[in-house]
Formats: C-alpha cells, structure tokens, sequence
C-alpha cells in the first residue's frame, strides 16, 4: 500500500460561479488509491484509505483565468455518505443550498476531527498547506482510531476568485478506512 493518495480536485470556475454550484460537471474528484475508492470523476468521491497514509488534496482550475484554491476541509460530524438521489433532492441544478425539508442541513466539526478522519498533527481548517506551483495542497494523516468500512464525509470549500459569492462548497465527498 502506498504511503500517500493524492485527491485531485479539477474545477470548472466559470461554470461553478455562472451556475452557483459544484454540482452539473463543475467539479470532479479523483484519486491515485489502489485501495478500490469509488465514484470516480465525480463530486461523490469515497477515497479509500488506510491509517497513517497522508492525504493529499490538490485544486486544478480548467479555466486558466479564473484561479481556484482550497479554503477549507471541514469533515462533518459521523453522518452517513447521502445516496445521489439524496444529493440530488437537496441540491437541485438551479439551487447552489438545500431545498427546506428535502436534506437537513449536516453540522460540522471544524478543525477538530473527533470522528477519526483526516489530519493529526495538520488543521485542515487553516492554511497549512503548501506552495505549489501556484496550487496550495492540502494534507493530513489518516488516524489509526478511524472505523474500517465508515465513510467520513467532509465539506470541500473552494475559494473561484475574488468577491462575496467566490466560496463555494460540497458536502458528498469522504474518506472510508478499508
């Protein structure tokens, strides 16, 4: 197994920001797990990890003008991955928030990964990444304590430019311990 999965988040900006939302082809996750991840290429990526391998998230714009970075990586509290129909319901195409009583709204746990995810050592929530090329990637460690066969859900927050409605985030992506 190897001893890091690098998750590489492909953005359409300008289709993000015109629609108001990642979802509809603006955002696709893939990852370098040989663990078997699933839903690759999709908003709904489950990237299989192992304890103690680092994860690594890296932003690509496909729009060389408008730049995309990561704001923040917040998992969110021991809720279970929601099925597509159930991210379809609560995000509409023509919606960028959830529709009132489809999907309730999912706490979050900043910074402090109680439910075992990912880092230790590193705070997801601030900018502890890394300069790259221009990119700023992310990373932390999968913790030994996290549960085998749970995914751990968490909110991807990407920062497309500059102003008030440049932060948008997803909810569907996670890590699952196999």
């Amino acid at each position: 197994m190897k001893d890091r999965v690098s998750i590489v988040v492909m953005v359409d900006a300008v289709g993000a920001l015109s629609e108001r939302t990642l979802h509809n082809g603006n955002l696709s996750l893939v990852d370098d797990s040989t663990a078997g991840s699933q839903h690759q290429g999709t908003p709904d990526l489950v990237t299989a990890v192992v304890p103690g391998q680092v994860v690594q998230w890296t932003p690509i714009h496909i729009d060389v003008q408008t730049p995309v970075e990561i704001q923040a990586i917040e998992f969110l509290s021991g809720l279970p991955v929601p099925s597509p129909a159930d991210l379809a319901a609560a995000y509409p195409a023509e919606s960028a928030v959830p529709v009132p009583g489809a999907v309730p709204p999912y706490p979050v746990e900043p910074a402090v990964l109680a439910a075992g995810a990912v880092p230790t050592g590193v705070d997801a929530t601030s900018s502890n990444g890394h300069e790259n090329h221009d990119l700023l990637v992310w990373e932390g460690v999968v913790p030994y304590d996290m549960t085998p066969g749970v995914p751990y859900r968490y909110r991807l927050s990407l920062k497309l430019h500059e102003g008030p409605n440049s932060v948008l985030h997803i909810d569907s992506p996670a890590l699952l311990r196999v």
